[in-house]
């Protein structure tokens, strides 16, 4: 039997993409022929996942002392697979086999690209503890060589899943935003790179139509984003804040588009979730996004609220003509992305 331990103390919190990609990861990997393997989750919770995975996995209580060297965890394991970049977990135990994936460097970028930086520092460690290095993009793989010198071993991409598999009934959803009139959906965590305020400000643009924003919005650029519907009069955008995967599906199906202006991305999951329900996307041309949406998508290449009111308003008109077609090629698209897929190919990096 090989001993496998994941890092996956992210998966407390599955409203954001760290969190989403351990834990749609780890459900995928219970689906899995696992006769071979002793795999243990490192986890806050592990009465939680017992009692949605029982029997599959052995569980490693997550506490914060653990990312303290005189608290590392000493048990040895064949492998051991880091499941992001960030995380300051580290066996006490030398491995057979240290697996790190890499989402995205995006720390170079936001807040130092001097390498004695301590975030800098403490990836430089992770590359050169590392026998194999996946990415989830290439996009991650190529923004990781333009920053750092990464060790010569075995690097592979492995593409993520789309969390939506099935189809929700939202039948009884009752909606506390207007939906009275045609509207768009963007979603995720309000951090800068998100770049909501771009589709804000193209909304003075577009009174007859409505804008519906999700995601946790209580940090400083949520306040910015509320400040600045304020200071515009934009009767016509909502935030709704965290919501559940019924409310999520609901704006999905209903809305005209789904709208994702990030400039910062290792992969972008929500596009892809609006892209099952054969929804027409629109992305920015930066990083991984033109790499996940393919020429199933439509892209904005700069941030003038006109010109993107614009390309809109065409691509709209374009889908609408043509909508069985680009439903069924948008659909095809978000399948492409498949988590059991993506557990397969880690799993096979699980050999000793």
């Amino acid at each position: 039997m090989v001993k496998v331990f994941l890092e996956s103390h992210n998966i407390k919190n599955r409203a954001g993409g760290l969190g989403t990609f351990n834990y749609e990861l780890i459900k995928a990997i219970a689906n899995q022929n696992l006769s071979n393997l002793t795999i243990t989750l490192n986890t806050p919770n592990p009465s939680e996942l017992e009692n949605e995975f029982p029997s599959i996995f052995t569980y490693k209580k997550y506490t914060s002392l653990q990312r303290h060297k005189l608290f590392r965890i000493r048990t040895k394991y064949d492998v051991w697979h880091s499941l992001n970049q960030n995380t300051k977990i580290e066996p006490g135990t030398k491995p057979k086999k240290y697996i790190l994936t890499i989402h995205d460097v995006n720390f170079v970028e936001e807040h130092s690209s001097d390498m004695s930086h301590p975030k800098n520092k403490l990836f430089i460690e992770k590359l050169n503890r590392a026998d194999v290095i996946t990415y989830i993009s290439n996009f991650a793989k190529e923004q990781t060589h333009q920053y750092f010198n990464v060790p010569k071993v075995d690097e592979k991409i492995i593409y993520n899943g789309n969390p939506i598999i099935t189809d929700l009934d939202c039948s009884n959803f009752v909606s506390s935003i207007p939906v009275d009139k045609p509207f768009f959906f963007s979603l995720g965590d309000f951090i800068e790179r998100k770049n909501f305020h771009s589709i804000v400000l193209m909304m003075k643009y577009m009174p007859e139509y409505n804008l519906i924003i999700s995601g946790n919005n209580d940090k400083e650029y949520g306040n910015f984003i509320r400040n600045l519907i304020e200071k515009e009069h934009l009767s016509n955008v909502f935030l709704t804040g965290k919501i559940s995967d019924t409310a999520k599906q609901f704006y999905m199906k209903n809305c005209e588009a789904f709208l994702f202006p990030s400039i910062r991305e290792g992969f972008g999951l929500p596009p892809i979730e609006a892209m099952y329900f054969g929804k027409p996307v629109f992305l920015s041309t930066k990083t991984s996004l033109p790499e996940v949406g393919g020429d199933a998508a439509f892209y904005w290449d700069n941030f003038s609220p006109e010109y993107m009111k614009n390309e809109v308003l065409s691509q709209l008109n374009y889908y609408n003509l043509n909508k069985s077609a680009l439903e069924l090629k948008i659909k095809e698209r978000a399948a492409f992305f498949d988590w059991n897929k993506a557990a397969r190919e880690y799993l096979k990096l699980y050999t000793i």
